[in-house]
């Protein structure tokens, strides 16, 4: 009787699972190509940040496509599902609008948007301590991490907090997936 969950949860694991090295591999062909091009700082610290960011961000969007299909009968309902939530994740990510200018009825969507966190935890980590690089914005002479806080709201002492938030997005989907895939039942009798 029980034998059919087990049975489920171990496939469901394994769907999962299976796309970790493949997004790790992902990753570091990724960075060999992209940060010396960008011309980012090679130290241990903000490598090691960037391979976490990009990490995170590969497995929440497909954990959130896979959650996608196993939330609906067919690929062209989780299509357009799936363009909604990019379109909105895309709007209120803080990259069009930074999270200080949203209204506060928005914020929440802000608050509940992966990509707001990657973006967090990608510029603060690469550009956070940048106190020495003066750019002139807004008429204004700033260094970056100043320009960060500000305009953005990106704070260095709040790294760590972002990396949770954006860890916990690739799990929750992954959850919500197994959950669905075993739960939800399309086909008809």
């Amino acid at each position: 009787m029980y034998g059919i969950a087990v049975f489920t949860g171990i496939n469901n694991c394994q769907s999962v699972a299976m796309e970790i090295p493949y997004v790790l591999v992902q990753v570091l062909l990724f960075m060999v190509i992209s940060y010396p091009m960008v011309g980012y700082t090679w130290t241990p610290a903000k490598s090691l940040w960037f391979m976490y960011t990009m990490s995170c961000t590969l497995l929440y969007f497909l954990y959130l496509g896979m959650m996608m299909v196993s939330l609906t009968p067919n690929i062209q309902v989780a299509s357009i599902l799936a363009s909604m939530f990019y379109t909105l994740q895309n709007l209120m990510c803080g990259f069009i609008i930074p999270a200080p200018q949203i209204p506060r009825w928005w914020i929440w969507l802000y608050y509940i948007s992966p990509m707001s966190w990657t973006l967090n935890v990608f510029f603060t980590a690469q550009f956070g301590d940048a106190t020495d690089r003066m750019v002139v914005v807004f008429g204004e002479t700033k260094s970056i991490a100043v320009f960060m806080r500000d305009h953005f709201g990106y704070r260095r002492d709040l790294l760590s907090l972002s990396a949770i938030a954006l860890a916990a997005f690739p799990i929750l989907f992954a959850v919500l997936f197994g959950y669905n895939i075993s739960k939800i039942n399309f086909q008809r009798r």
